[in-house]
């Protein structure tokens, strides 16, 4: 038809699960992508029609739904996967993790293992995830190889590493990688204090004074274990999150990562300045941190996104696990089986993480005018038969497994389970390359 609009992609599938309006299903139905971005969402029968698309990717048993995003990861410590299993946080930290790093870490290492986890994470349907390690620069090209979006941690902690020698030389560092960077359309970039107990108040105000000049997130760690807050008892007199409260850090900028420990007064406090959380389930249970109120935090309204942390804690990037796990703790927490139902657990998988990071207006659903940020989960599975809601199958009975096909902004990252943008051979032989050596030095 010669009046037909020509598009670059047009995605269809059974079902398309936009996340707004929420609680939406959407059977057979198309996504139109031009320029990179969603230009329109209708029946198939009417995207026929009114399209005329260079390519056209049938989905015939699939569930389309937006990218996941990983909320908090130190991407880089996929290497050491699997490494000091079993050990409480502090012990694993402080007799193993950071005598590693201090040992290994560099560019190479970090720009390595990022793009290890950025197949990962590819492969697991996650198209944005919110980094806070070293070397960030090498964060950076690992993203830009990928073709993954991210939100670039400028790591601050008040002591020195390779990567940096003191509080200022870090956040020189961070500043100067942003001021770099910071039009890419696929990076955007966050202030990430470590957390608490490993930067000062002087550090902090230095970080909060550049946040709200450059209008930028900060994301930290907070209220992880019983053993911060009683450190923080101990040598401020104050609670964590109090201290951060009276430093003028609390709100909408503040990505707040585990939040485990709270009182009823501090989940108000969250709600009150508009803070963000991450919730790392697998984390928390793996390192037995305990279990976030998150029944209570989304109660009072509480903006909660999901984070896999490093796989050296958690040992997956795996947002699909997460939520699952996020859905039955809730349950089993609260005594309530109506707690965290699928539709809100998918949102927190992907609008919410959007809306933390200040990239919601960009992507977190498959809206007209957003970036085509789109997963696509194949139900054909026999594990998956029958089928009577696919948003409850989302989150408790499909995998990252089921995961085929990922576009971020428009290209296509995986096509029938196979990445097209990083060699899987090649990052076989630098992993193996790693463990060699992390395994002979660490003996």
């Amino acid at each position: 038809m010669n009046n037909q609009i020509e598009i670059d992609t047009l995605i269809e599938a059974k079902w398309i699960i936009p996340i707004e309006p929420a609680e939406t299903i959407l059977n057979q139905y198309a996504i139109a992508i031009n320029n990179r971005i969603i230009k329109d969402i209708l029946p198939i029968s009417i995207a026929k029609l009114r399209y005329k698309p260079q390519q056209t990717i049938t989905l015939k048993d699939h569930a389309l739904i937006p990218g996941l995003i990983n909320l908090h990861t130190h991407a880089a410590m996929t290497l050491m996967r699997g490494l000091a299993d079993d050990l409480p946080l502090m012990e694993w930290l402080n007799k193993h993790i950071w005598p590693i790093e201090a040992q290994h870490v560099g560019a190479q290492f970090v720009l390595d293992g990022t793009q290890l986890a950025c197949a990962e994470m590819i492969r697991s349907g996650i198209t944005c995830f919110n980094d806070m390690y070293f070397f960030p620069e090498s964060c950076v090209k690992a993203v830009i190889n990928s073709g993954m979006r991210a939100a670039i941690g400028m790591i601050v902690i008040d002591f020195p590493t390779a990567y940096a020698n003191d509080a200022d030389d870090y956040l020189a560092k961070g500043l100067e990688l942003r001021d770099q960077y910071y039009q890419h359309p696929l990076l955007s970039f966050c202030f990430a204090p470590h957390a608490p107990y490993t930067v000062s108040d002087k550090t902090f105000n230095s970080i909060l004074t550049y946040a709200e000049q450059l209008n930028t997130p900060i994301h930290t760690h907070l209220h992880e274990t019983q053993d911060e807050i009683r450190m923080s008892m101990e040598s401020t007199g104050i609670r964590p999150l109090e201290r951060l409260q009276q430093l003028g850090l609390l709100s909408p900028s503040l990505i707040a990562v585990h939040m485990v420990h709270l009182t009823d007064r501090e989940i108000k406090l969250i709600h009150q300045y508009g803070c963000s959380i991450v919730h790392c389930p697998s984390s928390n249970m793996k390192l037995a941190s305990g279990f976030a109120p998150i029944t209570s935090l989304l109660n009072h309204g509480v903006n909660i996104g999901f984070g896999t942390d490093g796989a050296a804690s958690n040992n997956r990037l795996d947002i699909f696990e997460e939520m699952r796990q996020a859905a039955l703790l809730a349950k089993a927490v609260s005594g309530k089986a109506d707690a965290l139902p699928a539709h809100q657990a998918l949102r927190m998988a992907t609008l919410n993480g959007a809306n933390a990071l200040g990239l919601g207006e960009i992507t977190g659903s498959l809206t007209v005018g957003k970036a085509a940020d789109i997963t696509a989960v194949d139900f054909s599975d026999l594990n998956l038969a029958p089928c009577y809601d696919p948003v409850s199958h989302l989150i408790y009975t499909a995998s990252r497994e089921q995961v085929s096909h990922v576009w971020v902004n428009g290209r296509m990252l995986l096509q029938d389970k196979e990445l097209t943008t990083l060699n899987k051979f090649e990052l076989q032989y630098r992993t193996a390359f790693w463990q060699e050596r992390i395994a002979t030095t660490s003996k």
